[in-house]
Parts: structure tokens; sequence; C-alpha cells
């Protein structure tokens, strides 16, 4: 038995990168680990999930980066099937209870770590929880998913426009089916400026996906216990299979009933070195709000990148060293067929709302030399504040490792870098790989331009 124990609520990146960083500098003797985990699988990749599903990926085991025995042999006690239901931080313990037989049990702690995810948004329409609906936060949902789907079915409608809705859209394209995204927002994609949305929405109209804006979920027809369709306010669109794309939100019950402070967004609020208390209670992955660096404002951001970074500061913190975590600045890329999607910053809302006066400028450009074999269009989008020129956001839609581009950008806003600053990186360069001027170099030019007009 070691002289303090660490107790983690849930088994995935946050948890097991915190768990794990802990073991790494406080040995057995000195630091027990215990993690309880409701699932049936931990540190596992569920961004990879849509590609599990349309059989990019070849297995479950390919998304499993450390198995529950690993993580045993390293000294941890990692318990599956065991849920947590409640944290009594007087007596500093938590009760849990086995899913499998039913026994509770209580488990004292020195350090804890909430690293509980988040939950799918699932809206209360008649017929949501009929068989042949599906969300797809999870393993397990995956699973069901994958063992539901049949060669004769024909017809999928997928609710809501966001990641993973164009993830899933794609991924049942890939099974042969018809597809059509229902998404109440004006565009899919609503993490993009409505502008950039369409061209995401046009891309995919070519693709061959039905996609129906401006429309909302009113119901899910059953017919023999199965869902047949997807009623709207304006129309019905038959379905032999749903999915859920409707986002998540922070999984913070249990640490909204210990009386453990919530930000704005619903997430746990931490400080830099993702404590939520000075006695020992830390938090970490999709449960918490974070800083964007870019507005200064807390926010709820959805990333495995950001859990296993909470995690590993954690895990150092606890450990005896010192970590923090800056904050994020919202980047994320996604894909549907071969169209790339790029975003990092704040959209033309949020900068407004932020107090921002700001200029936009947008351009199309090639991933390559204009002349180089296989030269595909991309649009590029820049916003960045009036007078100062500080790059606010980024976005682009395009083809041909569009989307990487806006890691260029992401480090821009981290370092506060103006539009005319950005003109001048020293970016590679070769037909096979850009134009000479890059994409991104092109619309800070142009952002550029636009600062200096308005002076």
């Amino acid at each position: 038995m070691g002289n303090e124990r660490l107790v983690v609520i849930g088994g995935d990146a946050a948890g097991m990168s915190a768990a794990s960083q802990a073991r790494r500098r406080r040995g057995a003797d000195d630091l027990e680990i215990v993690v309880v985990e409701r699932g049936r699988w931990s540190s596992y990749s569920a961004c990879g999930i849509p590609y599990l599903v349309s059989g990019a990926v070849d297995g479950f085991d390919a998304l499993i980066a450390r198995s529950p025995e690993e993580h045993r042999k390293r000294g941890i006690d990692l318990r599956m099937g065991v849920e947590a239901e409640g944290i009594d931080r007087d007596r500093r313990e938590i009760t849990v209870r086995d899913l499998a037989s039913g026994r509770t049990d209580r488990i004292g702690f020195d350090h804890l770590v909430l690293a509980m995810g988040a939950v799918p948004i699932r809206p209360p329409l008649p017929g949501i929880d009929a068989p042949g609906v599906h969300g797809v936060q999870n393993l397990e949902d995956a699973r069901v998913l994958i063992d539901y789907l049949r060669p004769d079915q024909r017809r999928a409608v997928v609710i809501g426009g966001g990641y993973i809705g164009v993830e899933m859209a794609e991924a049942l394209i890939r099974h042969g089916l018809e597809v059509t995204v229902v998404d109440r927002s004006a565009q899919p994609m609503s993490t993009l400026d409505p502008d950039m949305g369409a061209l995401v929405h046009e891309a995919m109209e070519g693709m061959g996906i039905d996609v129906v804006t401006e429309t909302e979920v009113v119901a899910i027809e059953v017919v023999d216990g199965r869902a047949s369709a997807v009623l709207t306010a304006d129309g019905r669109y038959p379905a032999d299979v749903v999915v859920l794309g409707l986002g998540v939100r922070p999984n913070t019950a249990l640490a909204r009933d210990a009386g453990l402070p919530l930000g704005a967004s619903g997430g746990l609020s931490t400080d830099l070195r993702m404590r939520v208390t000075a006695d020992g209670i830390w938090a970490g992955g999709d449960c918490v709000e974070v800083l964007d660096l870019v507005s200064g404002r807390r926010r709820h951001v959805a990333l495995g990148t950001h859990a296993n970074k909470h995690g590993r500061v954690i895990g150092t913190n606890i450990g005896g060293d010192y970590a923090t975590f800056p904050g994020v600045v919202g980047t994320a890329v996604s894909k549907v067929c071969d169209l790339e999607i790029g975003r990092t910053g704040l959209r033309e809302k949020d900068a407004a709302a932020s107090g921002f006066e700001f200029v936009t400028a947008t351009i199309e450009s090639t991933g390559r030399a204009g002349y180089y074999p296989g030269a595909r269009s991309m649009t590029v989008k820049m916003i960045a504040e009036r007078i100062t020129g500080r790059v606010l956001g980024v976005q682009i839609v395009g083809r041909d490792g569009a989307a990487k581009r806006i890691d260029t950008a992401a480090v821009a806003l981290t370092h506060r870098m103006t539009a005319e600053d950005m003109t001048s990186l020293d970016l590679g360069y070769a037909p096979p790989f850009s134009p000479v001027w890059d994409p991104i170099l092109v619309a800070a030019r142009k952002a550029a331009q636009k600062v200096a007009e308005g002076r």
C-alpha cells in the first residue's frame, strides 16, 4: 500500500495520461493509483471511430493505444466496468458501483482526477431511443453501429452537420448507403463562417450527399420497432439507419453534485495546473473548459489532443514536478471524402462577440504550383484585427493537403503574430508541395493590405 493514493475517474485519454505520468515519477511504494472506468475499453482513439465504421481502419485493436492489462503491468490498478456514483469531499472518498455485480464500494483518495469526458447531445425527441438510432461517442457505440449495418440497407440520415456529422456521412457513403445530412444551421460545419460552410455544402452535394440545412428535426419515425425515417418541419426523410452528430457537452453531473466549480460552458473550472481545488482535486479532458488564447474567454473544446496534454500536466504535478496548460487557439481539421477542412482561432461572429474590430481576406489558390500535375484549388479565409493586424482566425477548405496548412496559422495565433508578420514566414517550397507563395501567405498578404488601407 502506497503512502498516498491517486484515484482517477475515467480511463481514456486524460485519465490514463495522468495516471501514467504520475507513475513514471512516483513508484508504487510511494503512490497507489486506482482508475475506475465504466466502459469496456481504455486508452483508445475516439477520433478514429468514423474511420473504423467506414472500414478505413481495420479492427477495434487498431484504435487502442494501451490495453487494461498493459496498464496493470505498469502498476496502475485499472478497474473496468466500474462506475463512479458520488464524490464525498469531506471524507475524501468516492462511491463506485460494479456494473456487472451491482456491488457498491468506497475508495479513499489523496488526489482525485476527474476525467469523465463528454456525453453526446441527444435531444428528447419522439423515437430518439429506438433501435436504428445511433450515437458515436465511444467504441461501444461504434460496435453497435457496425453490427447494425447490413448490405440490404439503402438509406441513412445523419442529424447534425458538424465534425462528427460530416465524418459519419463519409463513413456511411463508403458502406454504399444513400446519405442525407440534416442540420438546423444555415450551412454544415458551423465552426466555420457561413461563406466557408457553403463551400463544404457544395462539395458534399457533389459527392452525392444530400445536405438539408436550416431544418429542425421533430421526431424519429418508428415502424416495426425500428427507426424508419427522420421527420422535420419541412418533410420526411426515409432512413434504414440514423446517426446522431449533434455534438457533445461536458460530463460533469458528478462534479456538480459534489459542489465543484463549473464554468459558463458547463465544464469544470481549473487553474493553469489543471487543479479544480487546491486540496488535490484535478480535472482534464472533455469535462473541463479551457482558456481561449485569442478571445481571452473560457470555452469547452472536446478534442483528444487537449485531453492528452491535460493528463500529462496533471500527472506531472501529482508526480512532484511542475507543469501548466496555457490554453488553446481552437485548431481542428476534418475531411469528408477528399474534401479537407481546417480552422483555428475565431470566426467572424466570435470576433465580434469578443469586441474585436476586424477585417477579412479570402483567397483561392492551389496546394501545388499551378503547372504541377494534380494541383487542386483551396480557399483560405483570414480574420485580422483592424488596427493592429493581429491574426484572429483562419479557415481553409480544399483538397490536396489543404487542412494541415492550418497548423502554420495555429502557431501564428499562439504567438500573437500579425498578418504582416506572417507574410515573411520562411515556409517550405517546391512545386509538388506549394506555389511560390503558399496559400496561407497569400491570405496573410491580402489581410495585411486591408489592415493598412483601414488605418
